[in-house]
Protein backbone atom coordinates (compact mmCIF):
# COMPACT_ATOMS: atom_id res chain seq x y z
CA UNK A 1 0.00 0.00 0.00
CA UNK A 2 1.03 3.55 -1.05
CA UNK A 3 2.00 5.54 2.39
CA UNK A 4 3.94 8.32 0.73
CA UNK A 5 2.19 9.57 -2.89
CA UNK A 6 3.83 11.48 -5.54
CA UNK A 7 1.55 14.49 -5.51
CA UNK A 8 -0.51 15.93 -3.18
CA UNK A 9 -3.26 18.72 -4.55
CA UNK A 10 -3.21 22.22 -3.40
CA UNK A 11 -7.05 22.14 -3.36
CA UNK A 12 -9.38 20.85 -0.47
CA UNK A 13 -13.52 20.78 -1.02
CA UNK A 14 -13.71 23.00 1.47
CA UNK A 15 -12.14 25.90 -0.35
CA UNK A 16 -14.79 25.63 -3.34
CA UNK A 17 -17.79 23.96 -1.83
CA UNK A 18 -19.23 27.62 -1.89
CA UNK A 19 -18.38 28.77 -5.15
CA UNK A 20 -19.33 25.30 -6.26
CA UNK A 21 -22.74 25.85 -4.36
CA UNK A 22 -22.77 29.10 -6.70
CA UNK A 23 -22.03 27.99 -9.98
CA UNK A 24 -25.11 24.92 -9.91
CA UNK A 25 -27.82 27.87 -8.31
CA UNK A 26 -26.86 30.11 -11.39
CA UNK A 27 -26.80 27.21 -14.04
CA UNK A 28 -23.85 28.91 -15.37
CA UNK A 29 -21.52 26.00 -15.76
CA UNK A 30 -19.38 27.52 -18.80
CA UNK A 31 -18.26 30.96 -19.86
CA UNK A 32 -18.85 32.56 -16.38
CA UNK A 33 -17.57 34.88 -13.82
CA UNK A 34 -15.22 32.52 -12.83
CA UNK A 35 -13.70 31.73 -15.82
CA UNK A 36 -13.11 35.30 -16.65
CA UNK A 37 -11.47 35.96 -13.13
CA UNK A 38 -9.23 33.16 -13.62
CA UNK A 39 -8.19 34.82 -16.84
CA UNK A 40 -8.01 38.08 -15.26
CA UNK A 41 -5.86 36.70 -12.49
CA UNK A 42 -3.48 34.56 -14.45
CA UNK A 43 -3.00 37.74 -16.69
CA UNK A 44 -1.93 39.82 -14.09
CA UNK A 45 0.83 36.96 -12.35
CA UNK A 46 2.59 36.62 -15.66
CA UNK A 47 2.44 39.69 -16.80
CA UNK A 48 0.92 38.69 -20.48
CA UNK A 49 -1.60 41.28 -22.15
CA UNK A 50 -3.66 38.47 -23.20
CA UNK A 51 -4.95 35.21 -21.55
CA UNK A 52 -7.27 32.68 -23.18
CA UNK A 53 -8.19 29.78 -21.20
CA UNK A 54 -8.00 25.91 -23.08
CA UNK A 55 -8.67 22.18 -21.90
CA UNK A 56 -5.50 21.53 -21.76
CA UNK A 57 -1.60 22.19 -22.63
CA UNK A 58 -1.73 19.68 -25.35
CA UNK A 59 -4.65 21.59 -27.16
CA UNK A 60 -3.27 24.72 -26.36
CA UNK A 61 -0.10 24.11 -27.80
CA UNK A 62 -1.97 22.69 -31.11
CA UNK A 63 -4.07 25.74 -31.26
CA UNK A 64 -0.73 27.73 -31.33
CA UNK A 65 0.38 25.27 -34.73
CA UNK A 66 -2.66 26.16 -36.32
CA UNK A 67 -2.52 30.11 -35.31
CA UNK A 68 1.00 30.06 -36.72
CA UNK A 69 -0.06 27.96 -39.88
CA UNK A 70 2.09 25.50 -39.50
CA UNK A 71 1.61 22.32 -41.36
CA UNK A 72 3.19 20.17 -44.06
CA UNK A 73 6.48 20.74 -45.25
CA UNK A 74 7.20 22.97 -42.05
CA UNK A 75 9.78 21.76 -39.60
CA UNK A 76 8.93 22.42 -35.85
CA UNK A 77 12.17 22.82 -33.09
CA UNK A 78 11.24 20.54 -29.82
CA UNK A 79 13.01 19.65 -26.93
CA UNK A 80 13.73 15.75 -26.27
CA UNK A 81 13.46 15.92 -22.42
CA UNK A 82 9.53 16.14 -21.98
CA UNK A 83 5.97 14.39 -22.23
CA UNK A 84 5.30 13.44 -26.07
CA UNK A 85 2.30 15.58 -26.02
CA UNK A 86 5.61 18.38 -27.48
CA UNK A 87 6.08 16.31 -30.28
CA UNK A 88 2.56 14.96 -31.26
CA UNK A 89 1.12 18.45 -32.00
CA UNK A 90 3.38 18.69 -34.54
CA UNK A 91 2.99 15.49 -36.17
CA UNK A 92 -0.41 15.57 -35.66
CA UNK A 93 -0.84 19.10 -38.01
CA UNK A 94 1.38 17.16 -40.33
CA UNK A 95 4.91 19.20 -39.95
CA UNK A 96 7.64 17.26 -38.62
CA UNK A 97 9.42 17.88 -34.98
CA UNK A 98 13.24 18.29 -35.39
CA UNK A 99 14.37 16.97 -31.17
CA UNK A 100 16.90 18.86 -30.15
CA UNK A 101 19.28 17.46 -27.21
CA UNK A 102 19.24 18.96 -23.61
CA UNK A 103 21.48 19.82 -20.72
CA UNK A 104 22.20 17.00 -18.62
CA UNK A 105 22.12 19.59 -15.48
CA UNK A 106 19.16 21.73 -16.50
CA UNK A 107 17.26 19.02 -18.91
CA UNK A 108 16.79 22.27 -21.21
CA UNK A 109 17.91 22.87 -24.75
CA UNK A 110 20.55 25.31 -25.24
CA UNK A 111 20.65 28.03 -27.55
CA UNK A 112 24.39 27.03 -29.55
CA UNK A 113 22.43 22.96 -29.52
CA UNK A 114 18.72 24.83 -31.00
CA UNK A 115 20.85 27.19 -33.70
CA UNK A 116 22.49 24.38 -35.18
CA UNK A 117 18.91 22.80 -35.98
CA UNK A 118 17.30 25.55 -37.81
CA UNK A 119 17.21 25.64 -41.66
CA UNK A 120 15.11 27.43 -44.17
CA UNK A 121 11.84 24.94 -42.99
CA UNK A 122 11.64 25.98 -39.57
CA UNK A 123 8.73 27.69 -38.74
CA UNK A 124 8.43 27.77 -35.21
CA UNK A 125 10.58 26.46 -31.84
CA UNK A 126 8.82 24.97 -28.50
CA UNK A 127 10.77 25.30 -25.77
CA UNK A 128 10.13 23.22 -23.19
CA UNK A 129 10.53 24.10 -19.17
CA UNK A 130 11.77 20.99 -18.08
CA UNK A 131 9.76 19.85 -14.75
CA UNK A 132 9.04 23.46 -14.22
CA UNK A 133 12.65 25.15 -15.19
CA UNK A 134 12.89 28.07 -17.57
CA UNK A 135 16.70 28.14 -17.07
CA UNK A 136 17.93 29.48 -20.46
CA UNK A 137 14.62 30.79 -21.84
CA UNK A 138 15.66 34.36 -22.73
CA UNK A 139 18.58 32.92 -24.56
CA UNK A 140 16.16 30.56 -26.51
CA UNK A 141 13.76 34.07 -27.10
CA UNK A 142 16.43 36.28 -28.26
CA UNK A 143 17.87 33.30 -30.92
CA UNK A 144 14.63 33.28 -32.04
CA UNK A 145 14.11 36.78 -32.43
CA UNK A 146 17.02 37.30 -34.45
CA UNK A 147 16.22 34.65 -36.94
CA UNK A 148 12.68 35.76 -37.18
CA UNK A 149 11.11 32.51 -35.79
CA UNK A 150 8.04 31.98 -33.57
CA UNK A 151 8.96 31.23 -29.85
CA UNK A 152 6.14 28.69 -28.17
CA UNK A 153 7.29 28.14 -24.65
CA UNK A 154 5.70 24.54 -23.00
CA UNK A 155 5.38 25.70 -20.10
CA UNK A 156 3.08 22.85 -18.95
CA UNK A 157 5.11 22.51 -15.85
CA UNK A 158 5.76 26.49 -14.93
CA UNK A 159 3.10 27.96 -13.81
CA UNK A 160 4.74 30.60 -11.34
CA UNK A 161 8.30 29.49 -12.54
CA UNK A 162 10.60 32.94 -13.82
CA UNK A 163 13.57 33.78 -15.21
CA UNK A 164 15.30 37.54 -14.90
CA UNK A 165 12.72 38.55 -12.54
CA UNK A 166 9.80 38.35 -15.11
CA UNK A 167 7.05 34.69 -15.23
CA UNK A 168 6.89 32.25 -17.71
CA UNK A 169 3.69 33.47 -19.42
CA UNK A 170 5.01 36.75 -21.14
CA UNK A 171 8.42 35.44 -22.41
CA UNK A 172 7.90 33.72 -25.14
CA UNK A 173 5.84 34.98 -28.19
CA UNK A 174 3.14 32.34 -27.32
CA UNK A 175 2.94 30.24 -23.85
CA UNK A 176 1.04 27.19 -23.13
CA UNK A 177 0.48 26.08 -19.29
CA UNK A 178 -1.13 23.05 -18.25
CA UNK A 179 -3.60 22.40 -14.60
CA UNK A 180 -3.26 18.68 -14.80
CA UNK A 181 -3.16 17.09 -11.57
CA UNK A 182 0.40 16.35 -11.65
CA UNK A 183 0.35 20.50 -11.51
CA UNK A 184 0.96 23.07 -8.55
CA UNK A 185 -2.38 24.56 -10.00
CA UNK A 186 -4.78 21.78 -11.14
CA UNK A 187 -8.18 22.12 -12.06
CA UNK A 188 -8.66 18.30 -13.05
CA UNK A 189 -7.82 19.11 -16.56
CA UNK A 190 -6.91 22.41 -18.33
CA UNK A 191 -4.92 24.71 -19.85
CA UNK A 192 -3.81 28.04 -21.15
CA UNK A 193 -2.65 30.28 -23.46
CA UNK A 194 -0.78 33.77 -23.32
CA UNK A 195 0.59 36.31 -25.81
CA UNK A 196 1.27 39.57 -25.82
CA UNK A 197 0.48 40.10 -29.32
CA UNK A 198 -2.82 41.70 -30.26
CA UNK A 199 -3.47 40.40 -33.77
CA UNK A 200 -3.00 36.48 -32.25
CA UNK A 201 -5.78 37.38 -29.17
CA UNK A 202 -7.94 38.94 -31.74
CA UNK A 203 -7.56 34.91 -33.65
CA UNK A 204 -7.56 33.28 -29.94
CA UNK A 205 -11.16 34.71 -29.70
CA UNK A 206 -12.86 33.82 -32.43
CA UNK A 207 -11.13 30.40 -33.13
CA UNK A 208 -11.76 29.41 -29.87
CA UNK A 209 -15.68 30.57 -29.70
CA UNK A 210 -16.25 28.10 -32.79
CA UNK A 211 -15.75 31.18 -35.17
CA UNK A 212 -17.83 33.43 -33.89
CA UNK A 213 -17.47 37.19 -33.29
CA UNK A 214 -19.78 39.17 -31.79
CA UNK A 215 -24.02 38.96 -32.75
CA UNK A 216 -25.61 39.35 -36.06
CA UNK A 217 -28.92 40.18 -35.23
CA UNK A 218 -30.13 38.27 -32.55
CA UNK A 219 -27.64 34.96 -32.76
CA UNK A 220 -23.73 34.90 -32.74
CA UNK A 221 -22.14 35.82 -35.74
CA UNK A 222 -19.85 33.42 -37.43
CA UNK A 223 -16.66 34.67 -39.25
CA UNK A 224 -14.67 32.03 -39.07
CA UNK A 225 -14.46 27.94 -38.81
CA UNK A 226 -13.52 27.24 -34.78
CA UNK A 227 -12.92 25.16 -31.74
CA UNK A 228 -14.36 24.95 -28.69
CA UNK A 229 -11.64 23.87 -25.88
CA UNK A 230 -13.24 26.04 -23.02
CA UNK A 231 -12.70 25.51 -19.28
CA UNK A 232 -15.77 25.01 -17.39
CA UNK A 233 -17.08 27.54 -14.44
CA UNK A 234 -15.68 24.55 -11.79
CA UNK A 235 -12.75 24.24 -12.89
CA UNK A 236 -11.74 28.16 -12.91
CA UNK A 237 -13.17 28.16 -9.23
CA UNK A 238 -10.25 25.53 -8.98
CA UNK A 239 -7.71 27.07 -10.57
CA UNK A 240 -8.31 31.14 -8.68
CA UNK A 241 -8.35 29.31 -5.55
CA UNK A 242 -4.68 27.76 -6.33
CA UNK A 243 -3.63 30.55 -7.79
CA UNK A 244 -4.31 33.14 -4.62
CA UNK A 245 -1.64 30.65 -2.80
CA UNK A 246 0.89 29.87 -5.06
CA UNK A 247 3.52 32.13 -3.38
CA UNK A 248 3.44 29.86 -0.37
CA UNK A 249 3.06 26.68 -2.67
CA UNK A 250 6.54 27.77 -4.32
CA UNK A 251 8.32 28.68 -0.75
CA UNK A 252 7.11 25.08 0.58
CA UNK A 253 8.21 23.06 -2.48
CA UNK A 254 11.23 24.55 -2.33
CA UNK A 255 12.08 24.31 1.06
CA UNK A 256 11.31 20.36 0.57
CA UNK A 257 13.97 20.31 -2.83
CA UNK A 258 16.32 21.72 0.12
CA UNK A 259 15.73 19.19 2.24
CA UNK A 260 16.07 15.98 0.21
CA UNK A 261 18.97 17.80 -1.46
CA UNK A 262 21.13 17.94 1.94
CA UNK A 263 20.69 14.00 2.12
CA UNK A 264 20.91 12.58 -0.91
CA UNK A 265 23.46 14.65 -2.85
CA UNK A 266 25.83 13.39 -0.33
CA UNK A 267 24.75 9.91 -1.37
CA UNK A 268 25.94 10.51 -5.26
CA UNK A 269 22.38 11.86 -6.38
CA UNK A 270 21.95 15.23 -8.57
CA UNK A 271 19.42 17.47 -8.76
CA UNK A 272 18.13 19.28 -11.73
CA UNK A 273 19.67 22.56 -11.84
CA UNK A 274 18.67 26.14 -12.23
CA UNK A 275 20.51 28.99 -12.63
CA UNK A 276 20.41 31.88 -9.82
CA UNK A 277 18.37 33.97 -11.64
CA UNK A 278 16.04 31.41 -12.36
CA UNK A 279 12.94 31.01 -9.45
CA UNK A 280 12.39 27.37 -9.86
CA UNK A 281 8.98 26.01 -8.45
CA UNK A 282 10.02 22.56 -8.44
CA UNK A 283 7.16 21.24 -10.68
CA UNK A 284 9.08 17.63 -10.18
CA UNK A 285 11.48 17.08 -7.88
CA UNK A 286 14.33 15.04 -10.20
CA UNK A 287 17.38 13.75 -9.10
CA UNK A 288 19.61 11.50 -11.45
CA UNK A 289 20.81 8.27 -9.57
CA UNK A 290 24.43 7.87 -8.54
CA UNK A 291 26.47 5.64 -11.06
CA UNK A 292 26.01 1.62 -10.53
CA UNK A 293 22.20 2.44 -8.63
CA UNK A 294 19.38 1.28 -11.21
CA UNK A 295 17.29 3.84 -11.13
CA UNK A 296 14.26 1.41 -12.07
CA UNK A 297 15.55 -1.05 -9.02
CA UNK A 298 14.90 2.15 -7.31
CA UNK A 299 12.05 2.66 -8.07
CA UNK A 300 10.61 -0.88 -7.58
CA UNK A 301 12.37 -0.92 -3.92
CA UNK A 302 10.78 2.45 -3.09
CA UNK A 303 7.42 0.72 -4.31
CA UNK A 304 7.71 -2.33 -2.21
CA UNK A 305 8.10 0.57 0.88
CA UNK A 306 5.23 2.80 0.10
CA UNK A 307 7.02 5.52 -1.63
CA UNK A 308 5.64 6.20 -5.03
CA UNK A 309 8.06 7.78 -7.51
CA UNK A 310 8.36 8.13 -11.12
CA UNK A 311 10.77 8.46 -14.50
CA UNK A 312 12.20 12.10 -15.15
CA UNK A 313 10.32 12.24 -18.16
CA UNK A 314 10.72 10.67 -21.83
CA UNK A 315 13.53 11.03 -24.41
CA UNK A 316 10.95 11.82 -27.59
CA UNK A 317 12.74 10.65 -30.12
CA UNK A 318 13.96 7.14 -28.52
CA UNK A 319 9.94 6.56 -27.94
CA UNK A 320 9.15 3.55 -30.06
CA UNK A 321 6.84 5.88 -32.39
CA UNK A 322 9.17 8.82 -33.06
CA UNK A 323 12.36 6.22 -32.91
CA UNK A 324 11.06 4.08 -35.66
CA UNK A 325 9.93 7.23 -37.61
CA UNK A 326 12.92 9.61 -37.28
CA UNK A 327 16.03 7.61 -36.06
CA UNK A 328 17.49 10.48 -34.18
CA UNK A 329 20.25 9.67 -31.49
CA UNK A 330 20.29 12.41 -28.89
CA UNK A 331 22.49 10.77 -26.04
CA UNK A 332 21.54 13.20 -23.13
CA UNK A 333 18.07 12.85 -23.36
CA UNK A 334 18.19 9.15 -23.42
CA UNK A 335 20.60 9.36 -20.23
CA UNK A 336 18.56 11.23 -18.54
CA UNK A 337 15.45 9.03 -18.62
CA UNK A 338 17.30 6.01 -17.91
CA UNK A 339 18.76 7.69 -15.11
CA UNK A 340 16.39 10.34 -13.31
CA UNK A 341 13.78 10.18 -10.70
CA UNK A 342 10.74 12.02 -9.82
CA UNK A 343 10.61 11.85 -5.46
CA UNK A 344 7.35 12.92 -3.82
CA UNK A 345 7.54 16.31 -3.01
CA UNK A 346 4.50 19.02 -1.28
CA UNK A 347 4.26 20.23 2.32
CA UNK A 348 4.44 17.32 5.03
CA UNK A 349 5.99 14.79 3.12
CA UNK A 350 7.99 13.17 5.42
CA UNK A 351 11.78 13.62 3.54
CA UNK A 352 13.88 11.58 6.03
CA UNK A 353 11.52 8.60 5.17
CA UNK A 354 11.60 8.37 1.48
CA UNK A 355 15.64 9.44 1.68
CA UNK A 356 15.80 6.44 4.11
CA UNK A 357 13.57 3.99 1.73
CA UNK A 358 15.55 4.96 -1.34
CA UNK A 359 18.98 4.18 1.26
CA UNK A 360 17.72 0.97 2.19
CA UNK A 361 16.24 -0.05 -1.56
CA UNK A 362 19.62 0.45 -2.69
CA UNK A 363 21.78 -1.49 -0.30
CA UNK A 364 19.28 -4.53 -0.66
Amino acid sequence: MTAVRLMKPYITFEEVEADFRGVFDSGMFTRGQHVEAFRTELAAFTGARHVHMATSATTALWVCLKLLNIGPGDEVVVSDFSFPATANVVEDVGAKPVFADVSLETYNVLPETLEKLITPRTKAVIFVDALGNPTGLHEIAELCRSKGIPLIEDAACAIGSSENGQHCGSIADLTCFSFHPRKLISTGEGGAITTNREDWSQWLDVKLSHGSRGMKGVALDFVDYGYNFRLPELQAVMGCKQLAKIEEILVERNHVRGAYKAVLEPMGFAAQQARPDVRFNVQSLVFSVPSGCSRDGLIAGLKVRGVESTIGTYSLSSTTYYASKYAVNNPNSRWLEANTITLPCYGGVDVQMVCQAIQDSIIS
